[in-house]
């Protein structure tokens, strides 16, 4: 009977840091079917500082190894070409979305307290489809996030029919809680791919908030401000803050926070307490609504594409 060997016996550290990096980060937009291209992976690739043309050469040798694919300007694991003409589809896609997402942006921005707005999920990637939703991340004022949540909501729900395709308002923090606390691969390659659509100044206070996502994707780099919308501080949105910034605005704020909170406790009380508050964190300056747990899904298909790939090649990549 023959022995079966230690995985660590059958691996063997045959690529470079850079080259392993660049698998590992081809393989975490596997699991959405993207394929990137050489500047796409070297602005995410996994835990490994380098220079461009580093990663370039290693992407070169990789491809001469047979070990990743190229169809024009995008690299993939795998054979399935046709995922470049979905990506490219998407990419066109995404170009009309971006235009809508200004669009609601600047609606957000001018509800009460709200004091930025950023595009996230797929089209922060440049990619959209039918079945894409359009995601923001909103920043409120101190103890007005509840508020500001509830006011968006009730406009989701009566103007656009509780429509999610244009207006998914799934993460709010406070401007005292902008350091994101669950560290993974998954939520720092979500952060460095936000969008500021409403206030520069606040999205990169937002990213020196959470300069740990630079352990992750160390070679990332801020985003620019062409899609930075301007809105002027309409007379509404001044009126109705300078009503509730006192203490009938805490109370009402509190009241929102107490009544959505006992909803989803009810909603969801097939939860442990852990997984609750993992998908969906509610505090005074903090409301996550993620109860799918997209996040643990993708973080659990990236580990098995990793062994998958580590015995197919007998490459260690970690």
């Amino acid at each position: 009977m023959i022995k079966s060997l230690p995985i660590e016996t059958l691996l063997q550290p045959e690529l470079s840091p850079v080259a392993a990096a660049a698998v590992r980060t081809l393989l975490y937009f596997d699991i959405f079917h993207h394929p990137l291209k050489g500047e796409e992976i070297h602005h995410y690739l996994h835990n490994t500082p380098a220079q461009l043309p580093q990663t370039i050469e290693s992407l070169n040798t990789l491809l001469h190894e047979g070990i990743i694919k190229r169809k024009g300007d995008y690299f993939l694991v795998g054979n399935d070409l046709t995922i470049v003409e979905r990506r490219k589809k998407g990419e066109e896609e995404s170009a009309k979305a971006m235009k809508v997402a200004q669009k609601y942006s600047k609606i957000i921005a001018g509800f009460p307290f709200v004091r930025a707005v950023f595009i996230s999920g797929s089209l922060s990637k440049g990619y959209m489809d039918k079945d894409s939703d359009i995601d923001y991340f909103i920043i409120t004022e101190l103890g007005r996030l509840w508020l500001a949540r509830t006011l968006l909501a009730f406009f989701k729900k009566t103007f656009l029919l509780n429509s999610r395709k244009n207006f998914c308002i799934n993460y709010f923090v406070a401007k005292d809680n902008l350091e994101i606390p669950d560290r993974n691969i998954f939520t720092a390659t979500e952060l460095v791919s936000v969008i500021p659509a409403f206030s520069y100044d606040e999205y990169k206070n937002f990213l020196e908030n959470n300069t740990w996502s630079g352990h992750f994707l160390p070679n990332s780099s801020r985003k620019n401000v062409e899609h930075c919308i301007m809105p002027s501080s309409g007379f509404l949105k001044i009126l109705f803050e300078k009503i509730f910034s006192g203490r009938m605005g805490e109370l009402i704020d509190t009241f929102c926070f107490k009544l959505t909170l006992k909803f989803w406790e009810k909603k969801f009380s097939h939860f442990d307490k852990n997984d609750f508050d993992h998908r969906l964190r509610s505090r005074k300056n903090v409301s996550k609504h993620h109860p799918l747990g997209y996040q643990f899904k993708v973080l659990k298909a990236f580990e098995e594409r990793l062994l998958k790939f580590e015995l197919q090649y007998g490459i260690k990549l970690s």
